[in-house]
């Protein structure tokens, strides 16, 4: 559960800020208005007697004292306020490995990038990078095998840590003897994910060959993985045909071989997908439909709310206006 707040200030009837326009001009109008005068002489000859005009005590103060009020009183009808946003976010994320056989057939130079002759070792590695970007919220982590297999990343949130040396970087030919060994891999990934309190747990099983190696059978492995729970989606990857591939010995040309049944066979018992990739695109294609199939259930959950201040700019309006009235009767009072 991931909590948020935000809190901002706000005005609930901001319009009520245009009456603060009407104090200047009524400050206008009460320059031109004058003063009330306290007694009405017929003439002003009789003034002169009186000697000096006495001045109001309270002066330009009295004024701005009842504009106070004023301005006080309008922004309390605005209603300002500071709302508390809270945020509470829960997520139920995908606990997914991704498996990629690593095998000496995976050298075969048939998966060209941006024009570039490349192994479909390499072009796996590029499309699961990209997959890897886009999961925010899963745990991931990365197997590869061959003759065996063996845990390149454990599950992990850090894409730095997948991307890294520590894993992808380990995902490499010759790390361990050659063969294919699907059904020991769909077990190790498995036996992981088998440790994890998660709601969905997923294997993406990526392969260019039948299984040659090991000592459990792709398909009793698929068994074990649907009685936990875990659903497999596999890849071929690869073309027909007799390819090239480059051995310490020199050159070496192998023929595909895809047991696509087998394949189908482990995504139908785990309530996966079966795809087939024979070019880079494809299999971009095929790792955004998984990610589309493999959302992370994300609930949100709003709570707001508000602090009312408009009842401090109503006291201090009142205050002001109670000041206004009290000097008028007592220490502002003019007498003629």
């Amino acid at each position: 559960m991931l909590p948020t707040e935000d809190s901002t200030f706000q005005l609930a009837h901001p319009w009520a800020l245009a009456l603060l326009a009407l104090l200047p001009i009524l400050a206008i109008l009460k320059s031109r208005s004058g003063n009330e005068g306290a007694v009405v002489f017929s003439s002003l000859h009789i003034l002169q007697r009186l000697g000096p005009v006495a001045r109001g005590r309270a002066g330009g103060f009295r004024l701005a004292n009842i504009f106070l009020a004023l301005a006080c009183l309008f922004i309390a009808l605005a209603r300002p306020q500071w709302v508390n946003r809270k945020e509470q976010i829960t997520e139920s994320g995908v606990e997914l490995i991704i498996a990629i056989d690593v095998s000496r057939s995976m050298q075969a130079e048939d998966f060209p990038i941006n024009g570039t002759p490349a192994n479909r070792l390499q072009a796996a590695k590029m499309v699961t990078r990209n997959f890897i970007e886009g999961r925010n919220t899963d745990r991931i982590g990365l197997l590869a095998f061959a003759g065996r297999p063996y845990l390149a990343s454990p599950l992990t949130l850090s894409k730095n840590w997948l991307r890294g040396p520590y894993g992808l970087g380990r995902v490499q030919i010759g790390l361990v003897e050659d063969g294919t060994a699907i059904g020991s891999a769909i077990a190790a990934a498995a036996k992981r994910l088998d440790r994890r309190d998660s709601k969905s747990k997923v294997v993406v099983l990526l392969t260019d060959g039948a299984n040659n190696a090991g000592q459990l059978s792709p398909l009793e492995a698929a068994q074990l993985a649907k009685t936990l729970d875990i659903r497999i989606h596999t890849i071929a990857i690869g073309t027909h045909g007799t390819h090239q591939i480059p051995t310490p010995n020199g050159p070496m040309f192998i023929r595909g071989e895809f047991d696509e049944k087998t394949l189908k066979q482990i995504a139908d018992i785990t309530r996966g997908e079966y795809f087939r990739a024979t070019d880079t695109m494809t299999l971009e294609r095929i790792f955004t439909l998984i990610d589309q199939m493999e959302k992370t259930e994300i609930n949100r959950r709003v709570q707001i709310e508000s602090d009312e201040l408009f009842h401090w700019f109503a006291i201090a309006g009142l205050a002001f206006g109670l000041l206004t009235v009290i000097g008028d009767e007592t220490f502002w009072k003019r007498f003629p």
